[in-house]
């Protein structure tokens, strides 16, 4: 089973990624990082950052790990995409708290990918221990 997680370099996408390498060592699974560019285009992380975060992960955990960064308009589609390239099994986001007008305006990217993912989500807060929800 492939696990996808929605990273971006904040405490947020920390949590989510701290929960799936959990996961991905539990299970023996490999490991998806999916960190989407800016809606102006430009990357979140640069390729190189990338890089390195997937080998300090591969070689502290001997987890699998891979590295998209696809760019786009709408962060929720980008990582449902690669859930369904990879035939993911579980995809894993980080909680951020949002203003009610937030949510309204804009939506929530975590609630269109509970609500349109094709397998299970675990939807995680920072604070929350990983091995807490195994």
């Amino acid at each position: 089973m492939t696990i996808v997680v929605g990273y971006r370099a904040d405490q947020f996408g920390e949590v989510a990624l701290e929960h799936g390498i959990t996961r991905a060592r539990a299970t023996s699974s490999p490991l998806v990082l999916v960190c989407v560019s800016r809606e102006d285009g430009r990357p979140t992380l640069k390729a190189d950052e990338l890089e390195q975060l997937r080998a300090e992960i591969r070689d502290k955990t001997g987890t699998e790990v891979s590295v998209r960064q696809p760019s786009g308009d709408d962060t929720s589609e980008e990582i449902l995409t690669v859930a369904r390239e990879v035939k993911a099994g579980l995809i894993i986001i980080g909680l951020r708290p949002r203003t009610a007008v937030g949510k309204l305006l804009m939506g929530s990217t975590a609630q269109r990918i509970l609500m349109d993912a094709p397998v299970p989500v675990l939807a995680v807060k920072p604070g929350q221990a990983a091995a807490a929800v195994l």
